[in-house]
């Protein structure tokens, strides 16, 4: 098994647009995660705005986030029934501390502050993730299925489609799956494997090559600082580069299945004969990550430094659906069917405690904070909602 750093995969330069084959998802020939370097692509592609009108006039195509992996619905409703049912979400707040009532208040003025934004999506879309440009604060991005991409100028108030000429050069639809920026610099990457970069603050996006042999679909990146970042696949390959995406050197040794069915998946609950891929993956501002397997029957940590991934079992009966960290260190644990649990302490640890919330039925699959206040910040209607006040402040 090849060790961390020994093996180079050298990426399509006669043909980099070419790097990818129709419905191949790029698996990894060996269950070793090698390093890789390349060319980057040609010259930069620049953006161009493609603007599509609402669907459906006088309501808003709001698409709903399956709670399995792969499935994808579309509701349709009526404006005010999308502004209510955001309501009744974003009051799912959960106070962290405070017993005099002061946090209470501050969530109340929090959530009190959002609204719903009408996007100019297709039926089907599926939103995956959202960026601001740290120097523009009223810049940002917004992706996800289908190879959707949008631009918003004014804080989230309004969106604007966003094309990628090099994006769109072979036969494929890419599903976007994150966004980072650090600075002006920005990465984007998705499914099937492709990774593009930005030194404008978005205002071009050049693509990346990346090599066929990757083990698995890239499904967060990470920008760590001037030309750094961090990409993680759904085979659990870490890799990092210090260059501007030129050369990618990987963190752990092996994928996460060769670990579980070679040494340290005893004890741990679904772990054996392990061959799914991950679901979510979360890093902690200390470059720590939490993920959650796609059956959600247990979650796995790795910190920098480790040469695997480490397993954990699942403290509810109920599947995991997303875990993160916490403001203070800590984890969080959402599971399916809309339950919430918090970790006794800081760091890593199985140990969580239940904490009651009315979700009424509401599919938790996301949880963001605010200074102490825990707001429950994507649910089952995956919509977007902006807060003038305090959009930047997450």
């Amino acid at each position: 098994m090849a060790a961390l750093g020994t093996q180079a995969l050298s990426l399509l330069s006669s043909h980099p647009q070419r790097s990818l084959t129709k419905g191949l998802s790029s698996p990894s020939s060996s269950c070793a995660i090698p390093s890789f370097s390349g060319l980057r692509g040609g010259s930069k592609a620049k953006t161009v705005n493609v603007h599509q009108p609402c669907s459906s006039k006088g309501c808003v195509v709001t698409p709903v986030a399956a709670l399995e992996e792969g499935d994808e619905e579309l509701a349709v409703v009526s404006r005010r029934g999308v502004l209510a049912a955001s309501t009744a979400a974003l009051s799912l707040g959960v106070l962290m501390g405070g017993s005099d009532g002061s946090d209470a208040a501050l969530a109340d003025e929090t959530i009190s502050s959002w609204e719903q934004v009408v996007l100019p999506v297709d039926p089907g879309v599926v939103l995956l993730d959202m960026a601001f440009v740290p120097d523009q604060p009223d810049r940002g991005f917004l992706l996800g299925t289908r190879q959707t991409l949008l631009e918003t100028k004014d804080a989230g108030r309004s969106w604007s489609p966003r094309s990628i000429p090099s994006a769109e050069d072979e036969d494929f639809n890419y599903r976007f799956n994150s966004i980072s920026f650090q600075g002006q610099e920005g990465w984007i990457i998705g499914k099937p494997a492709i990774l593009l970069h930005t030194s404008n603050g978005g205002e071009s996006w050049e693509r990346i090559p990346l090599s066929i042999r990757l083990p698995g679909n890239p499904i967060t990146i990470r920008g760590t600082g001037p030309d750094s970042a961090e990409m993680v696949t759904d085979e659990g390959a870490i890799y990092v580069t210090s260059n501007k995406g030129y050369n990618w050197k990987a963190a752990v040794e092996e994928t996460v299945s060769a670990t579980l069915n070679r040494t340290v998946s005893s004890g741990i609950s679904g772990a054996s004969y392990y061959t799914g891929t991950l679901n979510t993956v979360n890093r902690s501002p200390a470059g720590d990550y939490v993920a959650v397997v796609s059956r959600g029957n247990f979650f796995l940590t790795w910190e920098p430094g480790q040469p695997y991934w480490q397993p954990h079992n699942r403290t509810s009966a109920r599947r995991i659906q997303n875990m993160g960290w916490r403001a203070d260190g800590g984890l969080w644990l959402v599971v399916r069917g809309g339950g919430l649990y918090v970790s006794k302490g800081t760091g890593v640890t199985e140990d969580f405690e239940e904490q009651k919330i009315p979700s009424r039925g509401f599919g938790i699959l996301d949880v963001g904070y605010r200074s102490k206040v825990l707001i429950l910040q994507k649910l089952l209607l995956n919509s977007v909602c902006c807060c003038h006040n305090c959009i930047n402040d997450f």
